[in-house]
């Protein structure tokens, strides 16, 4: 990652925009694993120009032993599994950071199946040597509020075991949206399941063929919802967004009626427009945690208490987000009190905009979601080059908004 960072302002003036937003990576990810499991009966069309979909892609088609999933946990997670169920000698590796993110979970049930797995550093950890796999069992428990990615890693390769699979889930469930997303992504590719309970069961079975075209990013769509808000005035048209989407974090449609943003669909997408928000806030993150840093920096800047829980997740992503949050908001004067691992609570201040530089740390959600209170005042982004990771054309799309941004 080079060593830089950007300026950005804006003259205040009425946004007006429509914006091609990049493809959802995480119906990318479950498409192009369920492609490669079906051994390519199935027709993809928007693959995403996220960098992780890009390694998913690229890895998928490696015949290498070792393969760098840089950065992308989700990659991590997913093809780990798929390895296992297509029995592949494998060395899973990533970057320092990747390195420090727990795969334990998901390890521990794929060994309980039959897989040989083993560390090559640090137990519980990144880089791991998937040696052999032939399944002995098909119940497995496993957390359902560590990570759904498990889940889904899990879901994914059932049809092609021997055995299949029977999942029991122990605990509260967070981020249910993405474990229906993978289940709807499975039974529109002709795969039968059953939910009962803490149950998820699936037979062995054979994916049928199909196509599907991935929707546009509700989790990137959450930044434009943010620039409306902060904006005098805007109306925004975002492209290819589905009122019936399956990705969880269309939940910023109902959190941004609240905040001041009312969204109009039609057969193109989504039309924000702004409206009047309340004055306090609460809201569980537990099934949608990725929205979280967008959400704080939203009631930050338009003086809203807010109340944020469900966030246990985020101490375990890119970075440690709660921390992150913590740190950059306190540089425009705004107090955020934490309660562990639980969640937030933003008391407003006077802010302090003009002039202040964020850092990023190495997140691409910091840099989106920091982005839109240049709407405030000239500020700073830090190594804007990490939005790569998830929405390449970013800051091209913000251009496209009436945002400069100098080197």
């Amino acid at each position: 990652m080079t060593n830089h960072s950007i300026t950005l302002s804006h003259s205040g003036e009425k946004i007006n925009a429509q914006i091609p937003l990049t493809a959802s990576k995480s119906e990318c990810n479950r498409a192009l694993i369920i492609q490669a499991l079906a051994g390519d009966k199935i027709t993809l069309d928007n693959i995403s120009e996220a960098r992780d979909s890009q390694t998913m892609k690229r890895l998928l088609q490696s015949n290498e032993l070792e393969l760098d999933v840089l950065d992308a946990g989700t990659t991590m997670r997913f093809l780990t599994a798929y390895c296992v169920a297509n029995n592949r000698e494998t060395v899973l590796t990533g970057t320092a950071r990747m390195q420090e993110r727990p795969i334990k979970i998901l390890v521990d049930a794929l060994r309980i199946l039959g897989a040989e797995i083993e560390y090559k550093k640090n137990e519980g950890y990144p880089p791991i040597y998937i040696k052999s796999f032939e399944q002995k069992n098909k119940e497995v428990n496993i957390a359902g509020n560590v990570s759904s990615q498990y889940i889904s890693a899990l879901l994914m390769i059932a049809p092609k075991l021997l055995l299949g699979i029977s999942l029991n889930l122990e605990g509260e469930v967070t981020s249910k949206p993405y474990i229906l997303m993978t289940l709807q992504l499975l039974e529109h590719f002709g795969i039968k399941y059953t939910w009962q309970g803490a149950n998820i069961s699936i037979e062995p079975q054979s994916y049928q063929s199909n196509h599907y075209s991935i929707e546009s990013d509700w989790s990137g769509a959450s930044y434009w919802y943010s620039i409306v808000a902060l904006a005098k005035d805007a109306e925004i048209k975002l492209l290819g967004l589905r009122n019936n989407s399956l990705q969880g974090d269309k939940a910023i449609v109902e959190i941004m009626s609240q905040l001041g943003v009312s969204s109009t669909f039609d057969e193109e997408g989504v039309i924000l427009r702004k409206t009047t928000p309340i004055k306090e806030f609460n809201f569980d993150f537990t099934h949608c945690p990725d929205l979280a840093q967008t959400i704080a920096v939203i009631c930050a800047a338009k003086g809203i208490k807010a109340k944020m829980t469900g966030l246990e997740s985020l101490r375990i992503k890119e970075t440690d987000r709660i921390a992150a949050i913590q740190n950059e908001l306190a540089k425009i004067n705004v107090e955020v009190v934490v309660d562990g691992d639980k969640g937030i609570e933003i008391i407003p201040n006077n802010l302090k905009v003009e002039g202040v530089v964020f850092d990023t740390y190495e997140d691409h959600r910091m840099a989106m979601a920091f982005a839109p209170l240049s709407l405030l005042g000239n500020i700073g982004i830090e190594e804007p080059d990490v939005v790569n990771k998830s929405y390449p054309p970013y800051w091209k799309h913000l251009k496209l908004a009436g945002f400069e941004i100098t080197e």
